[in-house]
């Protein structure tokens, strides 16, 4: 076996029909313990609000507890949504886990949506294509609770227009992490307990605008998605690539995500899958993520089929099968992108068949446990 490129993890905290949030989080803290056990390089926490079956909306408050119960498995966000704080509570916010778990802390940060909203639905793509065996998907429209987002955005303090700050608000982060800040009153801040941390910064974009334009203009590594928004992620790498300058890094880096489920055969991770078609629609009709289906009532009740359109660009690219089949499509969208590591990510009803899924991955990937590894390497 050849060597493979690092693979990290992106939760969410989701919980299924019949389970609580509380129990959610209590999840995510093992399922890290255990990425750390199986040698996963990073364990990053997304953001979402108001969403009736994922718990994961302060990823900062559950990266502390994250960070306690590991110890050497690298930690952070994909991404904290700028427009959601003022920057110095997120330099803060980070500064505090950072400081107490030194050396180990990345600040994933994504860029608000214009209108206010938490996000903003990608433009549309053209024909679906394959490329070097990598399916890119044609993206699909689709219409958001306007006044469910408004609600939103309000009780977030959102501001319109808030990502045209987005640059200024990125070079404050960093700024204030290197200690170099100045205030436009002319006075130098100092944002205790984050200036001089070894927090690395990293910037996510579905795209090739500006969070790929920047990161690359910046010097800074890079977050492509192709779990979401499959249909760009070559242009968004790309953009990142063709902009890249000598900053915080020598030479570009590059992490995709992909939405992975693994079982022993692809007939029971077709089946664990099972919910997953409803459990996207409900996340693109607007109403937050809901509690992911059981597989027998998706089962029982099939998807309808006339629906289906709003989200096959999600079920295409999830890769779903046995540690061979999805092993090969990992290494078909590394090879394709370029990627430098991958971003892998599970969603089930069941915790027990995510951590597994995660378990199989590792172990046909190759991943070297971190009790076998030093602590320098683990940090890297």
């Amino acid at each position: 076996m050849t060597d493979r490129v690092p693979l990290s993890i992106l939760d969410l905290s989701p919980f299924g029909e019949g389970s609580t949030p509380a129990q959610a989080l209590r999840d995510t803290v093992e399922l890290a313990r255990a990425a750390e056990r199986l040698g996963y390089g990073r364990f990053w926490l997304a953001e979402h609000h108001l969403n009736p079956g994922v718990a994961g909306a302060a990823p900062h408050v559950l990266l502390a507890a994250i960070a306690a119960a590991t110890d050497r498995i690298r930690i952070g966000t994909a991404a904290t949504i700028i427009g959601n704080y003022a920057t110095l509570q997120i330099v803060e916010a980070a500064g505090v886990v950072a400081a107490l778990y030194p050396g180990r802390f990345d600040l994933g940060i994504g860029r608000s949506g214009s209108s206010g909203a938490a996000s903003t639905p990608p433009p549309a793509a053209g024909e679906a294509r394959v490329v070097d065996g990598l399916l890119l998907p044609a993206a699909r429209p689709f219409a958001f609770d306007a006044a469910r987002f408004t609600a939103q955005a309000r009780l977030l303090r959102r501001t319109a227009g808030d990502a045209d700050r987005f640059e200024q608000d990125v070079l404050d982060i960093l700024a204030l992490i290197e200690g170099t800040y100045i205030a436009p009153e002319g006075v130098p801040i100092h944002a205790t307990p984050a200036e001089g941390q070894q927090i690395q910064v990293w910037l996510h974009g579905s795209t090739a605008g500006i969070s790929a334009e920047l990161a690359g203009r910046l010097g800074l590594p890079f977050g492509a998605n192709y779990h979401v928004a499959g249909s760009f992620v070559l242009d968004a790498v790309e953009a990142y690539r063709r902009a890249f300058r000598p900053g915080a890094l020598a030479e570009p880096r590059v992490i995709v995500s992909a939405d992975v489920l693994v079982a022993e055969t692809s007939a029971e991770a077709e089946r664990i899958g099972r919910g997953y078609a409803e459990w996207v629609h409900s996340i693109r009709a607007g109403q937050g993520a809901i509690a992911y289906p059981r597989p027998e009532d998706a089962l029982v009740e099939p998807f309808e089929p006339d629906l289906l359109d709003v989200v096959a660009d999600r079920l295409d690219t999830r890769f779903v099968g046995d540690p061979g089949v999805v092993a090969e499509r990992l290494e078909t969208l590394q090879r394709v992108t370029g990627a430098d590591e991958l971003l892998v990510t599970t969603i089930t009803h069941d915790p027990a068949d995510r951590l597994r899924s995660f378990e199989l991955l590792a172990e046909t990937w190759g991943l070297q446990s971190s009790v076998d590894r030093p602590l320098e390497a683990a940090r890297s």
